[in-house]
């Protein structure tokens, strides 16, 4: 018991050792929030799937960066959303605008979805005419007859 007890005690202490001092949370906390918030609404360019403010890559660093520098110069959201879009494109923006270059990408999941609904009612109807009734033959009633007694029994 005191071997157990000497040894989690000697891994915490280990534990103490490599702990670090706490970064600071920032330096202008106002200056900090816009970014989150402006962050947020912005796709990292390499990760893709995750927001500028989520994503850990070096290049997201940088741009936070830079969005942190333009905020502190005074610049107003969309004149920082301005100059991220004129820098990489539309595609940084998780919500780009609506123009005749992005229409495709607006209307694109609707367009499929009515599409593929077309294709099978098309489908569809052109199986509904292909399958034919046929009558069963005297053989064949005889037999689906004795199945349906053997079932109620």
């Amino acid at each position: 018991m005191k071997r157990v007890l000497v040894t989690m005690l000697s891994l915490l202490l280990c534990a103490a050792v490599w702990a670090k001092e706490a970064a600071p949370l920032a330096e202008d906390p106002a200056v900090e929030k816009r970014l989150i918030a402006i962050s947020e609404e912005m796709r990292c360019l390499v990760c893709q799937n995750e927001s500028l403010a989520g994503s850990r890559s070096d290049l997201a660093m940088d741009l936070r960066r830079e969005l942190r520098t333009l905020i502190k110069e005074g610049k107003t959201d969309q004149e920082v959303r301005e100059f991220m879009v004129s820098r990489y494109g539309d595609f940084v923006l998780y919500r780009p605008p609506v123009k005749p270059t992005t229409w495709l990408l607006w209307a694109g999941p609707f367009v499929l979805m009515i599409a593929g609904v077309a294709a099978l009612v098309a489908y569809l109807r052109r199986r509904g005419g292909a399958v034919k009734d046929l009558p069963l033959s005297a053989e064949e009633s005889k037999r689906a007859e004795a199945m349906l007694k053997d079932a109620e029994k």
